[in-house]
């Protein structure tokens, strides 16, 4: 196998193996991935990258796990913890309700006192105060921890946060799925297979969600390919999956500081790669608060087509890390401009990817 017979085989609509994604990421020139990834992406979604008007919310940045990579958790009562009561909580979802936004993206640490019942008092008056806006809320390392805790499965779990109000999961704590990799940056946390019963019990349910994979620090490309093949088995099952974001690992303030951070052609082949593997998930997402605004635009050269929302400045995880952006906020104007320049439309879309 070559990698002219494997590019042929993509053109012709066809699946590669883990062994022929390994042959392209390591030794395909770029601009071949580029072209291969961009016509993957025109194939899914035209000439179109999406977004959507979103802000975060970080209840608490206090957190059980000491994960290496992590330079946004604290202990309480450290410096720079935060744990907002649910009246601040709510405080700071009213304050957005003039933006426009359609969703509320809901993560933070996993704070070693709370179980289920107290978000799902959360969703629930979120709802009762903006009903139309969209909860995607808690990574399932999030969920796994807070509904074992109360003492449910994961059925019952993720029901009750139905019931309250919760559409959509995001894709974070997925990490890197090689069991190995996981005891050495994020030892205590969820397994890998934990991780992915949760997107599937919860595909099943009627949730869709994200997936996303930390890349860029102690793992090897055939780590990543593990990874990506595992979603795609599991996206063949369910068909749950909206999005894949590779979220690239940046080194300040954290236990792997000394590792420093992966090049811009890496963080390219790796999009690409993302896009020819996951031919079963819709959209690849550029995630700019992550990348900064500059690569984010050019990751739709590469595969990306989508950008993530306007954020509104409402995330602290990638600040902390040291990425560009210390108040992360991008205008309508600005998405609009990113995408004209790499020859695309901005479409604004709900969380489900309904187009507005």
């Amino acid at each position: 196998m070559t990698i002219t017979d494997i590019t042929h085989k993509l053109e012709s609509g066809g699946r590669i193996d883990a062994a022929e994604a390994k042959l392209l990421w390591e030794k395909a020139p770029l601009w071949l991935l580029a072209r291969l990834a961009t016509e993957a992406k025109q194939r899914q979604s035209g000439d179109k990258v999406f977004y959507n008007k979103n802000f975060h919310l970080e209840p608490t940045n206090i957190c059980l796990f000491e994960c290496r990579f992590c330079s946004y958790r604290r202990r309480k009562g450290e410096a720079e913890a935060w744990d907002y009561s649910m009246e601040e909580v709510l405080e700071q979802v009213a304050s957005r309700r003039e933006s426009g936004a359609t969703e509320v993206h809901i993560v933070g640490g996993v704070h070693p006192e709370r179980d289920i019942h107290y978000y799902v008092e959360m969703i629930r008056r979120i709802k009762q105060m903006w009903p139309t806006i969209c909860v995607k809320a808690f990574t399932a390392v999030e969920l796994h921890y807070m509904i074992r805790k109360a003492g449910l499965s994961v059925e019952e779990g993720l029901r009750l946060l139905k019931e309250a109000g919760m559409e959509s999961i995001p894709g974070g704590g997925a990490e890197i799925f090689d069991e190995k990799i996981r005891a050495e940056i994020c030892p205590g946390k969820c397994s890998s297979a934990e991780w992915l019963e949760m997107h599937e019990v919860a595909h099943k349910m009627g949730f869709d969600s994200n997936a996303t994979m930390l890349y860029g620090h102690i793992e090897s490309i055939d780590h990543r390919i593990d990874h990506l093949m595992r979603l795609r088995d599991l996206q063949d099952r369910t068909g749950g999956f909206n999005a894949f974001i590779p979220l690239k690992f940046r080194s300040a303030n954290n236990g792997l500081e000394q590792l420093g951070e992966t090049s811009v052609v890496d963080d390219m082949r790796t999009l690409a790669m993302s896009r020819l593997i996951l031919d079963n998930v819709p959209h690849i997402k550029a995630y700019w608060v992550m990348y900064g605004k500059e690569s984010a635009e050019m990751a739709l050269s590469f595969g990306a087509d989508d950008i993530d929302g306007t954020i509104e400045d409402s995330t602290k995880i990638y600040s902390m890390a040291g990425a560009a952006d210390e108040r992360p906020r991008l205008t309508i104007a600005e998405i609009e401009k990113m995408c004209q320049a790499a020859g695309y439309r901005a479409i604004e879309r709900d969380t489900h990817y309904n187009e507005l």
